[in-house]
């Protein structure tokens, strides 16, 4: 006679008590933000001058900065994923550098290859009369170095585990290799192109470190969302809860639209 194995409904005290202290740890500081807010004056501060230029730039930014690492960075995924080169390795690690190093430390890496007298940005300034540092081009700059990672890592991912049985069926119908990425190869990693890109424009909008130490804090022309946060806190806190809860809001609509892929994640595995 075999016995039934009952399945595990509740956790056991010794898993339950610090998985609660987590949930507490990490829930505070949002409750707190919540409880805290302006809420009687939200709107004022939010329409403020100060608050929609800093949030104006922080769109026109991070839109551009994701427009351009989807550019560049979804070729870059597709060579990391299926090329077959010297120093690949070394290629797939110098994407995830920004995403363990320091912020700031990446704001004087920027300064040191495009400032005015960067191993680049000399030339630019010489030649082209190009100056990034402390202009907002400065800032898509910053935003895109941090930011592009996370588009590269997530398509690349998405183009390795694909089934290329389909491609390579397209391939023996006489489809060309531009043909079979565009019509094949696309359609099929779209959901992850979308995720990647989500991702991006969400850690380009939230952006603080490379930013003020490559491209300063200038009202209209380098302070975004998290910049202004930083200057309110000096001055009037409410102002910095408020535009706070903005870049909250962002992080939720994000954490929503991609939960259907993480829950298929989760599912498939």
């Amino acid at each position: 006679m075999t016995r039934r194995i009952r399945p595990v409904t509740a956790p056991p005290w010794v898993v339950a008590v610090p998985a609660g202290l987590a949930l507490l740890f990490l829930g505070l500081p949002i409750v707190g933000l919540l409880v805290r807010a302006p809420w009687d004056r939200m709107w004022s501060v939010l329409t403020s001058d100060t608050s929609l230029q800093a949030l104006r730039l922080s769109l026109v930014t991070a839109t551009t900065a994701t427009v351009i690492a989807f550019v560049i960075g979804v070729p870059l995924a597709w060579l990391l994923a299926r090329g077959d080169f010297p120093g690949r390795g070394l290629a797939r690690a110098l994407v995830t550098v920004p995403l363990v190093l320091p912020p700031v430390v990446g704001g004087i890496a920027l300064l040191l290859a495009f400032g005015r007298r960067g191993i680049v940005g000399q030339y630019l300034d010489s030649c082209c009369g190009v100056t990034l540092p402390f202009t907002t081009p400065g800032v898509v700059v910053a935003e895109t170095f941090v930011a592009m990672p996370f588009l590269v890592i997530t398509v690349e991912g998405a183009l390795r585990g694909l089934d290329t049985r389909f491609e390579d069926a397209a391939a023996t119908l006489g489809a060309s290799r531009l043909g079979v990425f565009r019509r094949v190869t696309l359609p099929l990693i779209l959901p992850s192109l979308a995720a990647g890109a989500v991702l991006t424009f969400a850690r380009a909008l939230g952006e603080f470190g490379a930013t003020i130490t490559f491209a300063g804090n200038l009202p209209g022309v380098t302070q975004t969302l998290p910049l202004a946060v930083y200057v309110g806190l000096e001055g009037d806190p409410s102002e910095a809860v408020a535009l706070s809860l903005v870049l909250l809001a962002v992080s939720v609509i994000v954490l929503v639209a991609l939960r259907d892929r993480w829950l298929r994640t989760g599912a498939a595995s």
